[in-house]
Order: structure tokens, then C-alpha cells, then sequence
């Protein structure tokens, strides 16, 4: 029987019916943002609705004719620099964060290996062009040897 066949059909008395989670946890993709950042961010979030409401009201005044539609046209204008600061602070809180803590980025192994290999053929293309006139460390490296 088909995977979509059984899902169809009611469930028999020899099928145990499982129920299907409401709720599934998935792994993350991405970490969760620093305290500063999302403090920020849900700053930034509130004033934005805050603006966007202002607007609205202004909107509905104006189109109303009401006395207080200029009043809450300039403090709308007003709220609108205010809401791009806020999404300019939450823009310069990540990046201070990031300068300050640091993101730890390692490189993956293959980049590395292939660094290494780089290096190994440049140490032995300066060492072949070089050639046998020169004098060879002998020992531990030392100056002198006693």
C-alpha cells in the first residue's frame, strides 16, 4: 500500500494511528542574535509600527478634513527620521557586536590543505632557484654548537 493510500484511508483496528505533532522542532540554521542586536531590533520594530500607525492616522485626518491632520503630518514626518535611526542603530549595534566579540570564522579544512600545498611549492621553487651554492644549517640551528 502507498505512503499517500494509507494517509487517505481511516485507520483499521490493526493500524496503530499515530496523531501528527502540532509542533516540530527543527534544528537552527543560523545562531541566535547577540542581546544588544535583538534589543535593538525589537526597538526598531515598535517604532516602525508606532510610525506606520502615525501615518495611517494622518492618512484617514487628512482625508477627513479634521483640524489635527496637520499636526500629525509633522509629527509623522518626524517619526518617519526617527524610525530610520532606529534601523540604522539595530544596522550599527550588529556590526559594533561583531567587531567587538569577534565572529569566529575558521577556515574549512580543505582551504587550509590547499594553503599549505601552495606554500610547499613556493618554498620549493624559491629553494631550486636558489640552488646548491648556498651553505646548509647543519644541526639544531644554533650559532654555535657548544
Amino acid at each position: 500500500m502507498d505512503t499517500d493510500e494509507r494517509r487517505d484511508a481511516a485507520p483499521t483496528a490493526d493500524d496503530a494511528h499515530v496523531p501528527r505533532q502540532l509542533w516540530v522542532e527543527e534544528p537552527v540554521a543560523r545562531r541566535r542574535m547577540a542581546d544588544p542586536v535583538r534589543a535593538a531590533a525589537v526597538r526598531s520594530v515598535i517604532i516602525i509600527s508606532l510610525t506606520i500607525i502615525q501615518a495611517m492616522a494622518a492618512l484617514l485626518f487628512t482625508l477627513s478634513g479634521a483640524w489635527l491632520a496637520f499636526p500629525v503630518v509633522l509629527s509623522s514626518v518626524a517619526s518617519t527620521v526617527i524610525a530610520t535611526w532606529a534601523v540604522l542603530d539595530v544596522w550599527i549595534t550588529r556590526q559594533v557586536w561583531n567587531q567587538r566579540n569577534g565572529v569566529v570564522s575558521m577556515p574549512s579544512s580543505t582551504a587550509r590543505g590547499l594553503r599549505r600545498e601552495r606554500r610547499r611549492t613556493r618554498r620549493a621553487a624559491r629553494a631550486a632557484a636558489r640552488g646548491p651554492s648556498r651553505i646548509r644549517r647543519r644541526g639544531s640551528g644554533r650559532l654555535s654548537q657548544a
